[in-house]
């Protein structure tokens, strides 16, 4: 496809897209949107044109706060980014934060700015970090205050990080970020970038733990609101948001911060998204929107037995991991309505395949979103029969670009995109996930590379050897599960297990912990010398 107007005149981005005979076919049918499109104005600005300047935004930290005031509050930080800072349009900014009104509203301020934006989750290290600085070049940092430490490690490493800047996560607006902001204006003249400029850059662990950052363009970031949110969930200005996924994820800024921005729906942010937090809210605020992952319903199904009022909720959307039957069954008894179990993936921005409320079944993922073709094909992308297990092939009006990257030709075959999932299509159309076509370990909705673990544990003095695998868990989905061979000075002990997952905890996000240690004489290997992981499952 040819691309159209760019404003970045730092063209980064745009030169970094893959060659464009290894692109997904793009399916923009129904989709249409003008050349010059700036998505942070589309969920601001344009909301308080339309008439919803009064109407909540966005609920966090003790604040609600409106249209009007989001527009006003991101044109203002937009100001200071570019009079203060230098942001060029194409520069890229990384924003490191927990789920808070701020961390939206600067995103939402650097998207008007025509910067490019990445956002992390506040569980990474400097060393994660850096290899998102590294590969990304990214010029720019906005971090919560709270969280500085790792982020300025981080820029001491890196000669291409020019400036970290911090922003007041808890509501206050004292910090750097917010004191420069306050004394703007808030009328912003917003940069006009093109609906094919690159917007977000979202980061996701292969399986080898070398990061892959995922480009996604302005018309991406309101083609999935405007195709499953509208089609599937069918939202409206009375729908109250909430769940647990990162905003760092595409899954949460999507379905904490798209979804409800379009519709003039209000979004409610938890720092600390645990279920009872979530119970907490959706009692409080009514909420009718969750997204999160099936071991956190499980936890609001023992929460209803004991009296819980969820009754507010008409969408449980759950994605990250498979949804069991049992607990689908359990929430349509509870509750008379569907869960809403959908697969979506970094590459294709969020959910392509679903179930809807009119149409649903319990272990089933549903059927493509509009827009979407789903097919399930062999090694050499001939399709198979319904019935037998094959990879997942999708295209659509999202797809596949990854920035510099040679694994762009090994995910995108013949204009279709191969998410690394295996999956049976039945007779009547509907789509059932079978598993994970590599050793990626999805672990309560966490992506978490086994490689990367096991890097960790071999920087312990105690490790000799090590293999990560997931074991199934029935709260969790999987758990990583660390099978380990100890060095001669050393013996099998539980303070030497607490001692390694502490040592990982330290090392990498503390969620990609081995909750699982098993001590080994010695591991299982082909005669060349790999590690068969599959005989340790």
């Amino acid at each position: 496809m040819t691309l159209g107007a760019s404003a970045h005149t730092d063209t980064f981005t745009r030169d970094a897209l893959p060659p464009a005979d290894q692109w997904p076919d793009f399916m923009l049918e129904g989709f249409e949107y003008p050349e010059h499109l700036n998505a942070g104005v589309e969920l601001t600005d344009a909301m308080v044109e339309r008439g919803f300047g009064d109407r909540t935004a966005l609920i966090g930290n003790g604040r609600q706060r409106t249209y009007k005031e989001l527009a006003d509050w991101t044109n203002r930080l937009a100001h200071a980014l570019v009079q203060d800072l230098g942001v060029k349009p194409g520069n890229r900014i990384l924003i490191r934060s927990a789920n808070n009104p701020a961390m939206v509203a600067c995103w939402l301020a650097a998207t008007k700015a025509g910067a490019v934006v990445v956002n992390t989750m506040p569980m990474l290290r400097a060393a994660e970090l850096k290899k998102y600085v590294e590969k990304a070049q990214i010029q720019f940092a906005l971090c919560d205050t709270r969280l500085m430490e790792e982020m300025e490690a981080c820029a001491a490493q890196c000669d291409v990080l020019e400036r970290v800047v911090g922003f007041d996560g808890t509501s206050n607006h004292d910090a750097e970020l917010d004191r420069l902001a306050l004394e703007k204006p808030v009328q912003f003249e917003v940069v006009e970038t093109g609906r094919d400029d690159v917007a977000l850059l979202g980061f996701t662990s292969g399986s080898t733990g070398e990061p892959k950052a995922t480009m996604h363009f302005h018309r991406d970031l309101l083609i999935i609101a405007d195709g499953y949110a509208r089609d599937v969930l069918n939202v409206v200005p009375e729908d109250i948001f909430v769940g647990s996924p990162p905003l760092a994820f595409t899954f949460g800024l999507g379905g904490l911060a798209i979804f409800p921005l379009r519709f003039g729906a209000t979004a409610t942010l938890l720092e600390q998204a645990t279920p009872p937090n979530m119970i907490e809210i959706i009692e409080k605020y009514r909420a009718t929107v969750c997204f999160t992952a099936p071991t956190a319903y499980r936890v609001m199904l023992s929460a209803m037995e004991e009296g819980a009022d969820l009754s507010s909720l008409r969408a449980a959307v759950s994605a990250g991991e498979t949804l069991p039957k049992p607990v689908y069954d359990d929430w349509m008894a509870k509750t008379g309505k569907p869960m809403l179990d959908g697969i979506g993936a970094t590459e294709m921005l969020h959910i392509f395949i679903s179930n809807r409320f009119d149409d649903h079944r319990p272990a089933c993922t549903g059927k493509p979103v509009r827009g979407y073709e789903a097919k399930v094909v062999d090694d050499e992308g001939n399709t198979v029969p319904d019935g037998e297990v094959g990879r997942l092939a999708v295209r659509g009006p999202t797809g596949c670009r990854y920035l510099n990257d040679d694994r762009q030709a090994g995910y995108v075959a013949d204009g279709w995109n191969i998410t690394g999932d295996s999956f049976i299509r039945d007779a009547d159309g509907y789509f059932h996930f079978a598993a994970r076509n590599d050793d990626m370990i999805v672990s309560a909705g966490y992506n978490i590379a086994g490689p990367e673990v096991e890097a960790a544990l071999l920087a312990h003095a105690a490790v000799a050897e090590c293999a990560v695998i997931g074991a199934p868990d029935e709260a969790r989905g999987h758990i990583v599960q660390a099978h380990i061979v100890l060095n001669a000075d050393f013996a099998p002990s539980e303070t030497l297990i607490k001692d390694l997952q502490s040592h990982v905890k330290a090392t990498i996000a503390p969620y990609k912990y081995p909750r699982s240690i098993i001590f080994a004489e010695e591991l299982p290997k082909t005669q060349t010398g790999k590690i068969q992981r599959f005989r340790l499952r």
